[in-house]
């Protein structure tokens, strides 16, 4: 109450924007940013990095925060095995698990989008070059 006036305040809770995320609205930040250059350390939006790349998606397809290196991503979230990887889940590359040098993200049949030296592509997320070390999932999309 405000000098005798109730005044109603609508507030969007961390959850309820969660809830609004969908795999549709990530996806399409991220076909979006197809064809950009790769940026050692770019964040976007006009180049990218691998994990300033999936920073930068989930930013502004699902409203989330997501650390900023891959190795952090790796770190932070709840690890799938391969036959469960989802739509929109993070799938990591590198040595082994301490030592995560790339990052993309799954987009269904096998394949990832992501940001590497010829820029941010679709490629298999098999491919010969990389050295594939699992997914993690970072949050339920509708």
């Amino acid at each position: 109450m405000l000098f005798g006036v109730s005044v109603a305040v609508n507030t969007v809770t961390h959850a309820d924007t969660a809830h609004a995320a969908s795999y549709s609205s990530v996806y399409k930040v991220a076909k979006q940013q197809l064809g950009k250059p790769y940026g050692w350390g770019a964040v976007g939006p006009y180049s990218f990095d691998c994990s300033g790349f999936t920073s930068y998606v989930y930013k502004k397809g699902a409203s989330k925060a997501i650390p900023r290196t891959a190795q952090a991503q790796f770190n932070k979230y709840k690890h799938v095995s391969t036959k469960n990887i989802q739509k929109g889940d993070l799938v990591f590359f590198g040595g082994n698990a301490a030592s995560i040098s790339h990052v993309g993200m799954y987009i269904g049949k096998g394949k990832m989008i992501d940001s590497q030296n010829r820029g941010v592509i679709t490629e298999a997320v098999m491919a010969p070059w990389w050295n594939y070390v699992g997914a993690a999932h970072v949050t339920d999309l509708d």
